[in-house]
């Protein structure tokens, strides 16, 4: 897993190829396409076809019909912004990873309960951010978080510090690579 997953929202299919360029000229060679927009299974479709060295996944997939759209679309994971069982079941299904959004103790043995282990933490900064993540390692050592929603350029290196982090997410590295890639691509 690459320690920076860009957040990516794309609204426009046609800027797709643009953006996954200039990720991979910023060293980055995954993203998180959200389902946020209606073109979200044709960006991923897309970036597959395009850009076959990269890891595509699927964000913001809230229940089993979108999960179903993201992997039929050729999502290499999937990302929650919560846990959902159904979610679950169609990936541990189809052999694909997923990665549900815990937010609170309950939430975390939920999701260790069903098999999961690397966690979504979102939104980070709302949650307590660095200081929550410290205070879960004590009681739940066996689980590595992503946290995203208040990560961005300035704190990312103090989330990577800490060892129950295994990468970090936001839209921030999708602007970051446009800004310094995006007239190159």
């Amino acid at each position: 897993m690459e320690k920076r997953i860009p957040v990516t929202v794309i609204d426009d299919v046609s800027k797709t190829d643009k953006i996954m360029k200039a990720l991979k000229a910023y060293g980055i060679f995954t993203a998180e396409i959200t389902f946020r927009t209606d073109c979200a299974a044709e960006a991923i479709s897309l970036s597959r076809r395009l850009h076959p060295d990269m890891c595509i996944g699927a964000g913001t997939v809230i229940n089993a019909e979108t999960c179903e759209a993201a992997i039929g679309a050729g999502a290499q994971f999937i990302v929650s912004p919560g846990f959902s069982a159904a979610v679950a079941a169609v990936c541990r299904e189809r052999g694909i990873t997923y990665y549900p959004g815990c937010a609170t103790p309950t939430e975390i043995m939920t999701a260790l309960d069903a098999g999961f282990s690397v966690l979504k933490f979102f939104p980070a900064d709302v949650y307590g951010g660095e200081k929550a993540l410290s205070a879960f390692r004590s009681v739940f050592p066996q689980v590595r978080f992503i946290p995203t929603g208040g990560v961005n350029a300035y704190n990312e290196a103090r989330y990577l510090s800490l060892p129950n982090v295994a990468a970090v997410g936001g839209t921030y590295l999708v602007a970051d690579a446009l800004k310094n890639y995006g007239g190159q691509v």
